[in-house]
């Protein structure tokens, strides 16, 4: 394969379902929902925009099956009370050009926005800056079937998929964690006890999707923390994913737990997890996806020929360049300019990130960088807001 061709070569998942190329749009936290867990024209425009641009899917992220342990209060809520008319709009628009839009299911579990939600995760935790109830076992085993119901949602409404969040510190990373599962049952433990509710959750997807509609995984290669998940488990669940129903694993790392350092926050160079793309491809023949660091051209063509991994995931290359696949097809801006800040607080480059996805979805995105002070104040000014929004509404 020629060098040009490597990104842009068709790819076919387990289930049938062909990905046009090799470049996603990874699961973000754009915080554009309307407060009531409800897309907005906004998000339609952002989605319509990656479509567009030339990706070969866009990955939502953190779409709640109930509005009980949200991320943020811009995320959205699929579930039987939702108005599936705004979802289907969404999907269409983000479904141009031959692009593929799918819902990530995401549950915070013990990072559940507390102003609007009372968290809970596998285990009690008490800790200066987070705490959380202990679930039940009868709410542990509801899960799968909430996700499950969501998922069909999902696939009535026209999106192209779903990806499972069990990474970055959320409800099913906290499971597959010994840092944070401390529960003495069969979901505690060993990794093949810890690792049961997610694979319980894709069995129960796949029963309600069916064969042909495409679930992924986002899975950490380890959680960065002491006591944590490390790599040696999160390979062995690469390998209960293998004899598993999905179609794709992206595979990621961190978590977002107060004080813990984002891996997209440092100043390396390259893919942060491509050393344990390496093993977990010893480990599985599914399709894998990378996701993580890169900020140029070369470095998503080198992953791809090398037969590491089959796709690459981008965010903020992407929300710095919303058309980049685009351009890498015409020979163009091989690398984005990144933003570079000096003495970022905790979330703040985040908060950066997140307000230029409103300019993108405003069509009003420019080459100026602007005050990071000020997008962390009108980032947590939009909170503000709609948390009082979904407060009256999932509340009132």
């Amino acid at each position: 394969m020629q060098q040009d061709d490597v990104l842009f070569s068709s790819l076919e998942l387990p289930c049938g379902v062909i990905l046009k190329n090799r470049i996603a749009k990874s699961a973000m936290s754009d915080s554009l929902g309307d407060g009531t867990g409800i897309p907005t024209a906004e998000q339609n425009r952002l989605y319509q925009r990656w479509a567009e641009g030339g990706v070969a899917v866009s990955i939502i992220g953190e779409v709640q099956p109930s509005p009980n342990f949200a991320e943020k209060p811009g995320n959205l809520v699929l579930d039987v009370n939702s108005d599936i008319s705004k979802f289907e709009s969404l999907a269409e628009h983000g479904s141009r050009n031959g692009a593929l839009l799918w819902l990530q299911l995401g549950h915070a579990g013990a990072l559940a926005y507390r102003p609007i939600s009372n968290p809970k995760g596998p285990s009690e935790l008490d800790l200066p800056d987070l705490q959380c109830e202990g679930m039940s076992l009868d709410e542990i085993q509801q899960l799968p079937l909430d996700f499950a119901k969501t998922a069909k949602l999902v696939q009535q409404a026209g999106f192209g998929g779903v990806q499972i969040h069990a990474a970055h510190g959320f409800l099913l990373s906290q499971f597959l964690s010994p840092l944070f599962n401390k529960r003495s049952d069969e979901y505690g433990g060993t990794i093949a006890n810890r690792m049961k509710l997610l694979l319980q959750s894709i069995e129960a997807v796949r029963k309600e999707v069916g064969p042909d509609f495409p679930i992924a995984v986002k899975l950490n290669s380890s959680d960065q923390l002491v006591g944590g998940l490390d790599e040696d488990d999160a390979l062995e669940v690469v390998a209960a994913l293998d004899a598993s129903s999905v179609d794709l694993i992206d595979i990621s790392g961190g978590t977002y737990f107060p004080g813990a350092k984002a891996a997209s926050d440092g100043a390396g160079r390259g893919p942060y997890f491509i050393e344990f793309a390496k093993r977990a491809r010893t480990k599985t023949s599914k399709p894998l996806m990378l996701t993580g660091g890169f900020k140029t051209r070369a470095q998503a063509e080198d992953a791809v020929r090398s037969g590491v991994v089959d796709v690459v995931g981008l965010a903020r290359a992407l929300v710095l360049a919303p058309s980049l696949p685009n351009l890498w097809m015409e020979n163009q801006m091989p690398e984005p300019s990144f933003p570079r800040f000096s003495d970022a607080p905790e979330g703040g480059i985040t908060a950066w990130y997140t307000m230029r996805l409103t300019d993108i979805a405003a069509d009003k995105e420019t080459d100026e960088v602007g005050d990071l002070t000020r997008a962390i104040r009108e980032y947590e000014v939009r909170d503000a807001k709609r948390t009082e929004i979904w407060s009256r509404h999932f509340e009132g």
